[in-house]
């Protein structure tokens, strides 16, 4: 499952390829992938708004429109965003859920294999409740050895499982929260509240190195990320 960096690396993509564009036509043929309207109103929300911009939040992709809503993508297992300038692989287009088609003639489709992933439009109020409940970003200021401290002296569960709860650090799922357990020298099962102040601390600085130096190498490759 894409998680922090593979769902930045996506995000970054998107922003420079598709901020400016104005969605000149919607097609959603797998309605199931839907989440908060049906298949009807998600077209007519999308259809003429400006792609302003795209960002990640856990992971999560934001895509920001003209119209004040934020297309919120989860891709979950077998979900991708896919830019088609007429080249894609049939078998790609075969298993998109939906696609918007842009006014240079650019679709973005939802590819999802599987369908476990979701793609909902939010306005602004639902999108600051739904990220409010999100845990502290791994990469931001706020996320400080105080912070993670706080976190984990405060739970009695495995370590890995408080690192991937996102609720209290977000963006974090099972490849990173092995991945720096590992460069910390921290047994994932500890339980959380043993951890002293120094591995705390290497732990902290584990979690920003690694995840660091997977957004600079575009992620973690696996079946269906890329």
């Amino acid at each position: 499952m894409p998680e922090l960096p593979e769902t930045e690396t996506i995000a970054r993509d998107l922003d420079r390829e598709l901020t400016g564009q104005r969605i000149v036509a919607v097609r959603v043929t797998r309605a199931d992938v839907l989440r908060g309207c049906d298949a009807g109103t998600f077209t007519a929300r999308l259809t003429g708004a400006t792609i302003l911009g795209a960002s990640r939040r856990a992971k999560l992709i934001v895509i920001a429109l003209s119209s004040s809503d934020a297309m919120v993508v989860q891709p979950r297992f077998t979900g991708a965003l896919l830019i088609d300038r007429g080249d894609l692989d049939e078998r790609e287009r075969s298993f998109s859920t939906l696609h918007l088609t842009l006014d240079d003639g650019t679709r973005l489709h939802y590819r999802d294999i599987r369908r476990l992933g979701t793609v909902e439009l939010m306005d602004p109020d639902r999108w600051r409740r739904y990220a409010g409940a999100l845990g502290v970003e791994p990469l931001a200021a706020e996320f400080t050895t105080a912070y993670l401290s706080g976190v984990l002296r405060s739970s009695r569960q495995a370590i890995k499982t408080v690192l991937m709860d996102q609720r209290r650090v977000a963006g974090i799922g099972n490849i990173y929260a092995n991945e720096t357990l590992w460069h910390a020298g921290i047994d994932p099962s500890r339980s959380a509240r043993t951890l002293d102040e120094q591995e705390i601390s290497r732990l902290h600085d584990a979690i920003i190195d690694v995840l660091r130096a997977s957004i600079a190498a575009r992620g973690t490759s696996f079946r269906d990320y890329r």
